[in-house]
């Protein structure tokens, strides 16, 4: 049996500054000409009522499957429609309707081959619009693959998420670092034009930037979304106490100035999160008790941490502080580019404070 590479995630890997930088100013001397950014489609991050308010900061959305009334946000590019493959085929392959959205083909396992070939027959009948959101992936050759296929982006990572327990319970996976640089070697060297949307595990500000380094085009984000005053979830006062934990009080209206306000000086509240394959949203969307499966999927309450004009605020400056160390006036000259180093656990105990 050959020997395999060890293989590495966000906290074994650190930035390197470049050797000199032309950067004298991160905000003068630096070029943001997109946000790096999609939020993930779950239920409790994203729907009708709020995805102005985030592309309203630029951040691209793609809206979770079954969300009402999405095909009228046509317009916007920068909106996907989420829906399953078999919903996918149905309409635009076997029925040969054109979509006027872009199309996020919401699937947990996309090395299907079926998926493969029906882009391809999508793509036959309909051309090179709009666009096609594919995923997600957990291995870098089925990258090559979908690129082919005619696929603009595809979301890559499986059972990272905060919500997801697919690794945990059926130990399918692959560290997300390792797996986001392998992707970029390979998008590189084959020419390919797919995105690269880092899909899941994103804890800290840090771990978004190291994949924006690794060569992830853009980065998906549900659990810290979520964690957001705006997000579309549930919102809860923190007026219950126990003694081991606090529950969910009074629901309120998060979209209220009022509650932002409160939150500025020191007023918690509390959201519910879920991840999209448990068993409370297979109910959610109809599926007979019978057929509902093993949940691969965790909810629970999250305490809101950030107004998503106070998240954003801090990931453009932190962002802009990595490009200036990276001698990277944009993101083209940033995204895969910059120089990195894999550390030991005692290294980044040094730095956790």
């Amino acid at each position: 049996m050959r020997e395999r590479d060890i293989k590495f995630d966000w906290d074994d890997v650190l930035i390197m500054p470049s050797e000199t930088t032309k950067i004298v100013s991160r905000f003068t001397d630096i070029h943001l000409e997109r946000i790096p950014l999609f939020t993930a489609p779950m239920d409790t991050v994203v729907d009708m009522s709020n995805y102005h308010l985030f592309r309203e900061k630029g951040i691209n959305v793609c809206l979770p499957r079954n969300a009402e009334n999405q095909h009228v946000y046509s317009t916007d590019s920068n909106i996907f429609r989420s829906m399953s493959l078999k919903e996918f085929s149905e309409v635009y392959v076997d029925r040969g309707i054109k979509p006027k959205n872009a199309i996020c083909i919401d699937t947990a396992n996309g090395h299907i081959e079926n998926l493969i070939q029906e882009i391809k027959n999508f793509r036959q009948l309909h051309g090179n619009k709009p666009k096609l959101m594919v995923g997600n992936i957990a291995n870098p050759k089925t990258l090559s693959l979908l690129d082919e296929a005619g696929a603009d982006y595809c979301r890559v990572g499986i059972g990272n998420g905060s919500g997801c327990l697919t690794t945990q319970q059926s130990a399918i996976g692959y560290p997300m670092a390792s797996l986001i640089h392998e992707c970029y070697q390979k998008k590189k060297y084959k020419k390919l034009k797919i995105n690269i949307v880092a899909d899941g595990g994103f804890r800290e500000y840090a771990d978004i930037i190291k994949a924006l380094a690794l060569g992830a085009d853009y980065v998906m984000l549900g659990g810290i979304f979520n964690k957001t005053l705006e997000s579309c979830a549930p919102t809860y006062m923190s007026n219950k106490e126990h003694s081991s934990w606090k529950e969910a009080g009074e629901k309120i209206n998060q979209y209220d100035p009022q509650y932002a306000l409160m939150m500025k000086h020191g007023m918690k509240f509390y959201k519910k999160f879920r991840g999209m394959s448990t068993k409370e949203v297979q109910r959610d969307w109809g599926v007979e008790e019978s057929k509902i499966r093993t949940s691969e999927g965790v909810s629970r309450i999250n305490e809101v941490t950030d107004t998503l004009g106070g998240w954003m605020e801090n990931f453009d400056h932190y962002l802009r502080s990595n490009m200036s160390y990276s001698n990277a006036s944009n993101l083209e000259e940033f995204i895969g580019k910059a120089e990195w180093n894999l550390i030991t656990p005692s290294a980044l105990n040094r730095f956790k404070k």
